[in-house]
Order: C-alpha cells, then sequence, then structure tokens
C-alpha cells in the first residue's frame, strides 16, 4: 500500500481534534505505529482545519512528518505532507515552540533531500532556547538523522546523549527509544566494541514494551550481525522475520532493506548474479529516496558477475563521478560497491577516484543504513581500488589492514573476502608462487568453504596470462585422476562427482549450464522436476512459529536479566531451531516456499560437491584452487567466467 493511498484513505468524518491527536501521538510515540499515525493525523488535520483550530491543525501536520525524515517517498504524498506544514506554520505565532518545531522538520526535510546538515543544526539553538523539551528532542532527531554520513561520529554521539536527557524531560518512551536507538547506530557505524551492549540495552526495553518503529531498526541490526557471523540461513529467515515488521509498522523501507539484506547474503554466498532480476526492478522503484544511488552500483556488481558487461558499465555510468554524490547515509556504502564493480571491470580510473573519497574514513566499516547490512571495513574497499588501479604495495598494506579490521569486526565472511584479496595483491606483486600469497589463498579457500562461501570473481587484470589472452584452465582425465594445467602449473586431483562437474564447466567456457543438466550426467534426465507444490509450511504453522519468536526473544532479555543462563540458553536453542524451520520454508520475500524440486536439489549437490573438489584441488595447489573459485560460478546456473 503506498503511503499517498494510506493518506488519501483517511477521509475526514465528524469527531473531536483533540482526541483524534491524542490517539495519532499515541501510535506514533508510543507504539511506533508509523502507518496508523499517519492515517490518524490525516484525519485530525481535517477536523482542526475545518474547526479553524490552528495550533490543532499544526500538531497534526507535524505529526504527519512521522519519526524519521523522508518517510514519504512518491512526490505526490511528500508534497501533500510539506503543503500542510508549511500551511499550518504560517497561521502560528512564530515563536511559539509549535511553529519551532514545524521549522526544523521543514529545513531537515530540506537539507537530507540536499544531502547537507547545516540549516537543521542552526535550528537547534532556536529550539534550545523555546526551553521546551519536546522541540528540543525532535530538533536533536531529525539534525541526528541529517548527519548519517561519513565524519559526523563524534558529533551524532553528542546529539544522540542529550536526546536520551531531553526523554527524561518530555516523557515520551519514542523519545528515549530513539536517542537508544541512535546511540546504538552510532556505534556501529563507528566499530565501536560498546555497540553490542547498547544494543542489548535497547533490546531489554522493546522487551518490556514493543515499538514498531524502533524494533524494526533493532531487527535489521540483528540480520546484520547474523551476517557477520556468516550464518546466512538465519540471517535469510530474520531478515524475512525483519520485513514484515517493517511492514507491520508502515516503514517505508521494509522492502529495500529486504533487498540489500539478500543480496549482501548472496554477495558473500558467491551467488550474486543471480540477484540481477531483483536488483534490475528496485533501482526504479518509487519507495527509493531521491539521495539512493546504492542499487545502481550494485546492478553494476551483480551484472558483471553474471558477465553481462553492457549492463554492468552502464549502471557504473549512471552513478557517474562518485564525488558528485550527496552525502547521505547511504554514500560509503554506495562508493564501496562502485570500488567492487570497477575492480570487476578492470575501471581503473572510477577505482582510483573512489579511492581519493574514501582514504580520510578507512577507520570504518561500509554499513548500509543504521545498520540494515555491513561489508567490512574501508581498508577492503581501498585495497580493492588499489589493486584496480595496478598499485599492488598499498593493495597489500590496505588489504592486510582490512584482514585485522575485519577480525576485529567479528565479520568472518568480509575476512575470509579480504584474506582472498589480499592473496591476490600478493600473487600480483611478487608473482603466484609466493609463499605468503599460496598460504593466505590456501587459508581464504578454507575460510569459505567453511562459511558456504564461493569467493567472488578476480578482475580481467588478475587473471590475464603473460601474453595478455585470456588463462582458461583445462582439466584432462588422467586415469583414475584428473589433471588441472594454468599458466604453467599443474595439478593431479582423485576422480570424484564434483570434478566431473568442473570438467564439462571448463570444456565449456561462457555457458551457462543448467546445475540439474550437470547432476543428471551425460544422457541423462532429471526426474520429478515438476517438484511438490505441498508447502514446507502450513499459513498457520508459519504464524504460530512467528509468535513464538517474538515471545522467546522476550524470554531470553527476561533470562539474561535475571543472570538465568540455563534458561536463556534453552530459550536460544528453542529460537535457533524455530529459525532454522522458517529458514527452510521460506522464500523471496516471507513467501512459503514449497518442498524443494528436483532444480533445487541439483542446484544444492552441484554445489557441495564442486566446492569438494575445489578443496582438493587447494590440497594440490592453492593457486589454481583459488582460481576456479573465483572463476566458477554455481547456482541453478552454473557456468565458468575465464577472461
Amino acid at each position: 500500500m503506498s503511503l499517498a493511498y494510506e493518506l488519501e484513505t483517511c477521509v475526514g468524518a465528524p469527531g473531536d481534534a483533540e482526541a483524534s491527536l491524542v490517539a495519532a501521538e499515541r501510535a506514533l510515540h508510543l507504539d511506533g505505529d508509523l502507518r496508523t499515525g499517519r492515517c490518524r493525523f490525516d484525519l485530525a488535520f481535517q477536523v482542526a482545519e475545518r474547526a479553524g483550530d490552528g495550533p490543532a491543525t499544526a500538531r497534526a501536520a507535524l505529526g504527519l512528518g512521522g519519526m524519521w525524515v523522508h518517510e514519504h517517498r512518491t512526490a505526490a504524498s511528500a508534497a501533500k505532507v510539506l503543503s500542510r506544514q508549511r500551511q499550518a506554520l504560517a497561521n502560528l505565532d512564530p515563536r511559539s515552540p509549535l511553529a519551532v518545531r514545524l521549522r526544523a522538520r521543514l529545513v531537515a526535510e530540506e537539507d537530507h533531500l540536499a544531502g547537507r546538515h547545516e540549516t537543521i543544526l542552526r535550528a537547534l539553538p532556536e529550539a534550545r532556547d523555546t526551553g521546551d523539551p519536546v522541540a528540543v528532542a525532535e530538533t536533536l532527531s531529525l539534525a541526528h538523522q541529517c548527519l548519517m554520513s561519513p565524519g559526523h561520529e563524534a558529533l551524532r554521539l553528542e546529539l544522540a546523549h542529550e536526546l536520551i536527557c531531553q526523554a527524561a524531560r518530555t516523557g515520551r518512551r519514542g523519545d528515549l527509544l530513539a536517542g537508544l536507538l541512535w546511540r546504538t547506530v552510532d556505534l556501529f557505524l563507528a566499530a565501536d566494541p560498546r555497540a553490542e551492549r547498547s544494543l542489548a540495552e535497547l533490546r531489554g526495553l522493546l522487551a518490556v514494551r514493543d515499538h514498531l518503529a524502533v524494533g524494526f531498526v533493532v531487527q535489521a541490526v540483528e540480520v546484520m550481525l547474523a551476517i557477520r557471523a556468516g550464518r546466512f540461513a538465519q540471517a535469510e529467515a530474520l531478515a524475512a522475520v525483519c520485513a514484515e515488521r517493517g511492514e507491520a509498522a508502515g516503514d517505508a523501507d521494509a522492502a529495500n532493506w529486504f533487498g540489500a539484506q539478500l543480496a549482501t547474503v548472496r554477495w558473500y554466498q558467491g551467488r550474486i548474479a543471480e540477484f540481477v532480476p531483483a536488483l534490475s526492478g528496485l533501482v526504479n522503484s518509487p519507495a527509493l529516496g531521491s539521495t539512493d544511488f546504492g542499487c545502481f552500483p550494485a546492478l553494476a556488481v551483480a551484472a558483471a558477475a553474471a558477465g553481462d558487461q553492457r549492463v554492468a558499465r552502464g549502471m557504473l555510468a549512471r552513478v557517474g563521478d562518485p564525488a558528485t554524490l550527496s552525502r547521505t547515509r547511504g554514500w560509503l556504502a554506495t562508493v564501496h560497491a562502485v570500488v567492487e564493480a570497477a575492480f570487476l571491470l578492470d575501471d581503473a580510473e572510477t577505482a582510483a577516484r573512489a579511492y581519493e573519497l574514501l582514504v580520510p574514513f578507512a577507520h570504518l566499516p561500509v554499513v548500509v543504513g543504521p545498520g540494515v547490512a555491513c561489508f567490512g571495513s574501508v581498508q577492503h574497499a581501498l585495497g580493492t581500488a588499489a589493486l584496480t588501479a595496478g598499485e599492488p604495495d598499498r593493495a597489500v598494506e590496505h588489504l592486510g589492514a582490512a584482514v585485522q579490521a575485519n577480525l576485529a569486526l567479528g565479520h568472518w565472511p568480509a575476512t575470509c573476502l579480504s584474506r582472498h584479496r589480499l592473496g591476490q595483491a600478493l600473487a600480483l606483486r611478487h608473482g603466484p608462487d609466493d609463499v605468503t600469497a599460496r598460504r593466505q589463498l590456501a587459508l581464504a579457500g578454507e575460510e569459505a568453504a567453511g562459511l558456504g562461501m564461493t569467493l567472488p570473481a578476480a578482475s580481467t587484470r588478475n587473471r590475464l596470462a603473460p601474453g595478455g589472452g585470456p588463462a582458461a584452465v583445462s582439466c584432462r582425465r588422467s586415469g583414475r585422476h584428473w589433471r588441472l594445467d594454468w599458466r604453467g602449473r599443474s595439478a593431479l586431483v582423485d576422480d570424484s562427482v564434483g570434478m566431473r562437474h568442473l570438467a564439462v564447466l571448463t570444456e565449456n567456457p561462457g555457458r551457462e549450464i543448467l546445475a540439474a543438466d550437470l547432476a543428471a550426467g551425460p544422457g541423462g534426465g532429471l526426474p520429478d522436476q515438476a517438484g511438490s507444490n505441498q508447502p514446507m509450511l502450513d499459513e498457520q504453522a508459519r504464524l504460530t512459529y512467528k509468535h513464538r519468536l517474538s515471545q522467546l526473544q522476550a524470554e531470553i532479555d527476561q533470562y539474561r536479566a535475571l543472570n538465568d543462563p540455563e534458561r536463556a540458553a534453552a530459550a536460544v536453542a528453542e529460537r535457533d531451531w524455530l529459525l532454522a524451520e522458517l529458514t527452510a520454508a521460506a522464500g523471496l520475500g516471507g513467501r512459503v516456499r514449497a518442498f524443494a524440486d528436483g532444480r533445487e536439489r541439483a542446484r544444492i549437490a552441484v554445489g557441495k560437491a564442486i566446492r569438494r573438489a575445489l578443496a582438493r584441488i587447494a590440497d594440490a595447489d592453492p593457486v589454481i584452487a583459488d582460481e576456479l573459485r573465483a572463476t566458477v560460478h554455481t547456482g541453478l546456473r552454473c557456468r565458468y567466467l575465464p577472461r
């Protein structure tokens, strides 16, 4: 349901403006129900306007803005709300606290759209001068949201702390939760080790009484932490729950965040190419904010991984010079994606420009939004940019630092990927026989296998043979073994199902081959291709599981607060089992999935067989194994892409 539609369906009706306002403010500040708040504020506005009640009209117009900046994404709904706010402001005493609150909202919306923060910061002293705690609290939160770009870590923390203090004066629970939320987000964005302690405090308050809007962001952070831990199946299940929670709250970011979370999981799984259709639809979604550019380079990465350089280069061109992008909360993640796309496309010029922009933020992690997903340390992007620009010495320095920074974050997939790139940089600097390069590549391969990752493809530059042409791996049968040759290197590996799959793929470079065809073997057929239409969980069971999940989280927080580790551990075990069940049953967008059909079974079997074969190849020659991990892509369709 669109926000414009929500406003239009809140038709005016006779009633008391004050009663409508009280109900609306309760929905927004106490319950965090953005959708209900919008509808009730809309009704209150119409009632107050008909009654000629200027202050009530202004309160309703102010409430229509919601908790966050830029809640109204479509041009029509945003224009309607801004028009009402300006109209209400014109009828107020400009020195009144209500007028100060409305002006703060209007300038915050303008600053956010322009990617700046100067105007809203100038509004803070005016709000403080009123002596009205609500005016101060709202302006603090709005200013904080306009300062989400990197470089403002210390100032954001100051504002969050002041907001927590002001909440004691406003008496509004939503102000306290917002202050604690911003403090938690700030600590995660700064890679501060106290972040998870702050998150635990916030969880405890939400366990006592839920707040839909704040709880949605907290749930998104939980998804990010699951990805950092390499628990991809759990992250997907949590992402589906998070999306439903965001939809229930009426948050415009619910679908976009779900897409970002799944794209992050697919990136680390080496399956980002599968996400091309989803990203192609997302780039033109009206739900995206006017300053959200991250989908363009994300699609460029996915298209490049799929071998579609035309689309990849087109999406990168849409972004343009990264230096011209607005410095909003998505800026760092956008530039990170630009670097990855430039790496895959061998665009040294774009990589060099992005490098200069990222240098001041080398100490930060790349976090999407307020904690939706994390791509590890900025050091990794700097190292990748240097590698693309042909500066292996600088790349080695940054990527070595990235490994350490990602270890400190507890981001195991990012650690693995940084180690892999470090091995590539060392091999480029000293040659493929460098002992340290081989050690890093082999260790990255082991870590990837343990996490269920397929390391992403290297750039063209890093896969060129000495003569300048593409260097393809050959895989030939040799008795009971397979002989692999690449760039003067050879390895002998025992026969296995995975080796036979690799032989087919390397004999057909660039060609997509269905996993089902690989699983069937020469001349084979795939039985039961139609699969089963029986859902893995019926709707009642799914709802029961999700209700129990919410109960379990409250129980876990309670047992931990009571220092009862045994009962907390039992609740955690039950929660993890339920998450596993939901993961198995949930498809894209949380839809109930039928039992895996033949094609899905083939995808899983072929992927596992190839990963086992790559582990055996790594024992014989880690350099060849690394090359195959970078160029063999598995999924429903598999391919080998030497370039």
